[in-house]
């Protein structure tokens, strides 16, 4: 299976990693390349998530990655990470409805 990061998601990740710079950036490069880790176990295991709560769809589903939620939309040849936000954010249905 392919991954594929859309915009958004890859906007998301990286105003989250320059928030964390602020205080530490080391530590933003560390959380960067271990958030695009973690997307790669969806390439043999796609359904380890669970399904989006919001949603309800069995095909977008979520990872829990410390304090933040990559959702992702599983489809036959690829996987695309949709979005990512922090857990305490309300998830707005159109940024992985579109």
């Amino acid at each position: 299976m392919k991954i594929i990061w859309s915009p958004l998601a890859i906007d998301r990740a990286s105003e989250i990693a320059e928030y964390i710079s602020l205080d530490n950036p080391t530590a933003a490069t560390k959380w960067i390349n271990d958030i695009f880790e973690k997307v790669l176990i969806l390439k043999s295991s796609p359904k380890t998530g669970r399904t989006v709560p919001e949603i309800n769809r069995k095909e977008i589903r979520e990872i829990i990655f410390g304090n933040y939620r990559i959702i992702y939309r599983i489809a036959k040849l690829n996987i695309s990470i949709l979005t990512v936000r922090h857990t305490k954010q309300i998830l707005p249905i159109d940024e992985i409805m579109a």
